[in-house]
């Protein structure tokens, strides 16, 4: 498909949106007029005087839509005007209404936030939303719960504030919508990886704690994630929490994703225990076995109930269980299910994932293939709304809230819990108030100043690449030092 941008420039917001409604495809990207195809979208700017006529013309499906529109001459103001317009023709053509409207962030929270620091009022920011983004009530009235539920965590929160991440990228498998840097441990190749790994992974936590300990910062959360963190075995992992337990010592939180049920064993829930974990997650994604088999576990739905179920026995109170809406061969009755089964077994903490069709993933390749056509009514809708319904009678409430690329439907991602158990490690990373220290491959460190100016340092993203670079990792972890401290004297001086 051609989309055509003649007399401006807002590629990106408007490629977004057009992905809302034509996910995982390549466009051909062109800045004149329309040549001789049967489908395109074509956007265009022209001056009149100090004002801008707008044009959005589509031709799609054997259909068309053509709007224009004159604005005032602002950048702001032209292209969300283009976005809505793109919107419109396109909801028509494709008989589909994102909820979440033109807004194409990964953080609509985080923009409510900022519009009340601004001095708007709930009821202005309702009206910007739904009247110019075009946000359903329902998106509206989410973003408001989560706001307040969060603020219970962030209001603590203070400028030499962190958290620390710590990624395992490794798997007993790799499932179909999977995107992350994670090997399968399958593979004899990925196996030899794991040993080295973790040794070098122990030094960089001690590294870290020695460049948190000179920029002076104060730890607030520590995430043992992955891929799959049970995936290496239980000395591994007992190598790994050794380490945070003698550099670290975490004021609020500390997590640990035990994931699979094909990877947890009460050997390795009794490292876990013993680490000083507060939270873990065992992440079933589905208790359908026919789901579970579609998109490549080796496990089945009684063998995540029964590792919960071991978890308990074991005297872990704190675990989220994570579940996603729209895998291949789910339907809204067994989705229903799996959420009805899962309010049953009664975890603190539920995350409700919408599928997202990541460019590297197996279903990304699948649905790029496939021919345009009318929009395919998906029921993940249906699915997200079931359980916002029923967590929210079951006394849940949402917490964290972010958004991906290709997400069906346009919806999102939300953390659910009971109250007293929100995880204050997703809320910080997700809001982005404090600063994140990141180890081991494809971790990203973020140091957010005070004025909310955020520098990225980047870990290598694979495994070999960290092994093989090992001495460039720890040296950016020591650069931090002076990033930060260049970083606040530059904020102290404007103050």
């Amino acid at each position: 498909m051609t989309i055509y941008f003649n007399g401006h420039d807002y590629k990106y917001e408007l490629e977004a949106v057009i992905k809302l409604f034509v996910p995982c495809r390549t466009f051909d990207m062109r800045y004149n007029e329309p040549c001789a195809e049967s489908e395109y979208i074509f956007t265009e700017k022209k001056m009149h005087g100090e004002n801008a006529i707008l044009t959005v013309d589509i031709r799609l499906l054997d259909e068309s839509f053509i709007q224009s529109m004159t604005v005032m001459d602002q950048d702001n103001n032209c292209e969300m005007t283009f976005a809505v317009m793109l919107y419109n023709g396109l909801s028509k053509i494709f008989d589909c209404y994102p909820e979440w409207g033109v807004l194409t962030g990964i953080r609509p929270v985080a923009l409510m936030e900022r519009l009340r620091k601004e001095g708007k009022s709930d009821e202005e920011i309702t009206k910007y939303l739904m009247e110019d983004c075009l946000v359903s009530q329902q998106k509206v009235d989410l973003g408001f719960s989560i706001l307040k539920n969060q603020q219970e965590i962030t209001a603590n929160n203070h400028l030499n504030d962190y958290s620390l991440y710590i990624g395992i990228p490794f798997c007993p498998s790799r499932c179909s919508y999977c995107s992350f840097v994670s090997h399968s441990i399958e593979t004899p190749k990925a196996r030899k990886l794991i040993q080295p790994y973790v040794d070098l992974l122990v030094q960089e936590i001690e590294e870290a704690s020695k460049s948190a300990k000179e920029m002076g910062l104060n730890l607030r959360t520590v995430y043992i994630g992955g891929g799959t963190p049970t995936a290496v075995s239980a000395e591994q992992l007992k190598q790994i929490t050794d380490a945070v337990q003698k550099y670290f010592h975490p004021q609020e939180e500390y997590t640990i994703e035990a994931g699979r049920a094909d990877s947890i064993t009460r050997a390795k829930l009794e490292v876990i225990k013993n680490s000083g974990c507060t939270r873990i997650s065992v992440n079933p994604q589905t208790f359908s076995d026919t789901v579970l088999q579609a998109i490549g576990r080796k496990h089945t739905a009684q063998d995540a109930i029964d590792c919960y179920k071991m978890a308990c026995e074991m005297g872990f109170d704190n675990i989220n269980m994570d579940f996603i809406a729209g895998l291949p061969s789910d339907t809204v009755e067994s989705f229903s299910n799996t959420i009805d089964t899962a309010i049953a077994l009664n975890p603190t903490n539920i995350t409700i994932h919408t599928l997202s069709l990541k460019r590297s993933s197996t279903l990304y390749q699948e649905v790029r293939n496939k021919e345009l056509r009318k929009h395919e009514i998906t029921p993940a809708a249906q699915m997200v709304k079931y359980a916002q319904e029923n967590l929210l009678k079951a006394g849940y409430q949402p917490y964290y809230l972010y958004r991906q690329k290709n997400m069906l439907d346009n919806l999102e991602n939300v953390g659910y819990a009971k109250p007293g158990f929100y995880n204050a490690y997703n809320i910080y990373i997700m809001e982005e108030v404090h600063s994140i220290l990141a180890l081991g491959a494809g971790g990203v460190s973020k140091l957010v100043f005070p004025g909310g100016r955020i520098e990225r340092s980047f870990n290598f993203k694979y495994p070999y690449e960290y092994i093989d670079r090992f001495d460039e990792v720890l040296q950016r972890k020591r650069d931090l030092i002076p990033l930060w401290k260049e970083g606040i004297r530059a904020e102290e001086d404007c103050l």
